[in-house]
């Protein structure tokens, strides 16, 4: 299958619907399958003595609570419903990551086919029942967690009726330095859980997306913004969409690169087997009734001849006409 690849447009709209809008319109015309929000009622996600991550006190004001940068950056349940019929609407599948659960409550109704688990919600039990209650398939994203945390998660997931899980690996500093990306950890999450697996993916550009891809990813999830310039925490984090749809087109190159699996001759090189390979011909003139010798013979180009391989099977033979000097040898 696929790669599925995720727009990511997170709080970039800075709160505004229309520029949600037109992110999911550019995000489809960069290539993204999916476009991604996030869906909270502040007040239930952040108490108001919560302080901000570093990389945010960097990005915003810094003078502001974590909870006063959320209130700016979040829409309505009516606005995600609008958002979600323009998705409809122009064809690209609307993904919202619940942070509470009358958020994770109010997806419910909106018919989606998937939902978003971010990072910090996978130790919070009543909410990832709440998710598994959905009945919807789900993307885990496992940021700041080690394996023991992921199984206890699945579980309770599991015991409440999610039918299917795909794992995303995440770091959740923004920008993730490519040191602590540890992209081979996939590999132990596939091996650990038989479950498909994915990468949310913070590093800067994109280079660990299409590696992710080669490792196998079914799910590609990457920050995307209308404008790096733009005020807010995970602007500078996210590609613009140059980047974006360079980075799509990179991955549906290697996806088409890695190929079956099987080594064997592919339609675009077998003009090239006769034109590359050699043939038995003719050293020098050879005449009828003349043995084949190390002397009288060469491997050459042409390779639509007698192949080199059947040399020690020539090579005592007779000639049976004569040959001239480049001549590909007929036994």
């Amino acid at each position: 299958m696929p790669v599925t690849i995720i727009a990511e447009a997170g709080v970039n709209h800075n709160g505004d619907l229309e520029t949600a809008k037109r992110m999911a319109y550019v995000a489809k015309e960069c290539g993204a399958d999916i476009v991604k929000y996030q869906t909270a009622v502040p007040e239930l996600v952040v108490s108001r003595f919560a302080e901000k991550a570093e990389y945010q006190k960097q990005t915003t004001d810094a003078a502001e609570s974590q909870l006063e940068m959320i209130r700016k950056l979040h829409f309505s349940f009516d606005g995600h419903r609008e958002l979600k019929e323009y998705c409809d609407s122009i064809g690209i599948q609307y993904l919202s990551a619940p942070f509470d659960i009358p958020s994770v409550r109010f997806l419910g109704t909106l018919g989606m086919p998937l939902i978003k688990i971010p990072s910090g919600e996978i130790t919070n039990l009543p909410y990832l029942e709440e998710i598994g209650k959905l009945h919807t398939p789900a993307l885990l994203s496992t940021g700041m967690c080690n394996l023991s945390e992921i199984t206890d998660a699945l579980g309770i997931l599991d015991d409440n009726g999610c039918p299917e899980v795909t794992i995303l690996h995440c770091n959740t500093q923004y920008p993730t330095p490519y040191e602590d990306a540890n992209l081979t950890a996939m590999l132990e999450l596939f091996d650990q859980f038989g479950l498909p697996v994915g990468l949310s993916d913070h590093t800067p550009g994109w280079e660990c997306d299409v590696a992710a891809t080669v490792l196998g990813a079914q799910v590609i999830e990457k920050h995307f913004t209308l404008d790096k310039s733009w005020p807010g925490p995970d602007q500078k984090a996210s590609l613009d969409p140059t980047e974006f749809k360079a980075m799509v087109q990179a991955v549906r190159h290697v996806e088409a690169a890695l190929g079956d699996g099987h080594k064997h001759l592919t339609a675009s090189e077998a003009p090239n087997k006769a034109i590359a390979r050699k043939s038995i011909v003719a050293a020098r003139p050879i005449k009828a009734g003349e043995v084949f010798t190390t002397e009288n013979l060469l491997t050459k180009r042409p390779g639509d001849g007698i192949s080199p391989m059947l040399w020690y099977t020539v090579l005592g033979q007779t000639a049976k006409r004569d040959f001239a000097e480049d001549e590909k040898i007929e036994l």
